[in-house]
């Protein structure tokens, strides 16, 4: 019992520091996820002869042109809808009460009132508004985080012979390399699957005619990285506001379009390439959403599912700590006997 509570208070303190420390934690865990993401590019090009400073400059340049390509083509249209929002949450109270109206023609009485002080539709865009602005200020400190990623590259070279100069524990170090690779893979495929998913959320919403697509497409993206809920949420602004501009029949599509793309990418596709054993319960999500949410902000949030995913993969590396990664998955994979 001694040992449980030392343990309970030991973790107590580690979450407070890290709480504490987040304006440092922050930056360097999105610089861990953005250097694992390049890291397989800058091997390749590392083992077709070409030095590695040349290796890195090329990763560090390809990966500077994609993010200042972005952030140009949702800088614009970031601010217009921020100025917008009061135009929008009118226009999205009118169409609410029209819908009202159309209900009580045909005899079905909704409370306008009641319903009206539970969903604030001034709230939900400006949720939206904020989850948009929360994208921007993740790389606040982007001078950081390009400095530690390009020293994260470098050192990822000489992580193996380091591991080796340690311990010649052969078991150990395949042991360490199995669970590199595994949150190396995991990382990679989720941010193209993830890619994937924001180029035809924007193609699909550019077809139908939604205003901002590239910024639905971006959002799409990040959320994407929050199996069902992140999906949800990124579903939210773009329907709302496709509602409002071109009515009712076009958000139908536009929300058909949203449910398509997940279940055939985030059922059938992802699965397929991700394999068993890598997906989490729907409650560990929703959980992981909260905790992480709750320790690190809202970079806490968008990254609740990589930090949990290798946390798992850790754990599942282990006998005596599996049972722990079988809890957190979604159980899938399991067969149980029941005999």
């Amino acid at each position: 019992m001694g040992y449980f509570f030392i343990v309970f208070a030991s973790v107590i303190i580690v979450l407070a520091g890290i709480k504490t420390a987040s304006a440092i934690v922050v930056p360097f865990l999105l610089s861990l996820f953005i250097a694992i993401i390049l890291s397989p590019l800058y091997a390749f090009i590392n083992k077709k002869g070409v030095p590695s400073i040349i290796s890195l400059i090329i990763v560090i340049g390809l990966f500077l042109i994609f993010l200042i390509s972005v952030a140009k083509l949702i800088g614009n249209s970031a601010q217009e809808f921020s100025a917008n929002i009061g135009f929008y949450e009118q226009q999205l109270s009118v169409v609410f009460h029209q819908f009202v109206e159309l209900t009580t023609k045909y005899g079905i009485e909704i409370p306008e009132a009641e319903i009206s002080s539970l969903v604030n539709t001034k709230q939900i865009m400006q949720f939206s508004s904020t989850i948009i602005q929360s994208i921007g200020s993740i790389f606040t400190n982007g001078f950081v985080i390009l400095l530690s990623v390009i020293f994260m590259l470098l050192e990822s070279q000489n992580f193996v012979s380091k591991i080796l100069s340690i311990s010649k524990d052969s078991a150990l170090i395949n042991n360490i390399q199995e669970i590199t690779n595994k949150i190396k893979s995991y990382m990679v495929l989720k941010a193209l699957i993830s890619l994937f998913t924001g180029f035809i959320i924007w193609l699909s919403l550019y077809i139908v005619g939604t205003d901002y697509a590239f910024l639905w497409a971006v959002l799409a993206f990040m959320l994407n990285f929050i199996p069902n809920i992140g999906s949800i949420i990124a579903a939210v602004p773009a329907v709302l506001l496709t509602l409002i501009q071109l009515g009712s029949l076009s958000a139908i599509i536009v929300s058909g379009i949203y449910v398509g793309v997940n279940i055939i990418i985030g059922s059938v596709i992802e699965p397929k390439m991700m394999g068993k054993g890598l997906g989490l319960s729907t409650l560990v999500v929703f959980l992981s959403l909260l905790f992480w949410g709750w320790l690190l902000g809202m970079v806490g949030m968008l990254l609740s599912i990589p930090l949990t995913i290798m946390m798992k993969i850790i754990l599942d590396e282990k006998e005596n700590t599996r049972w722990i990664a079988v809890l957190l998955g979604s159980g899938d994979n399991l067969k149980v006997d029941n005999k």
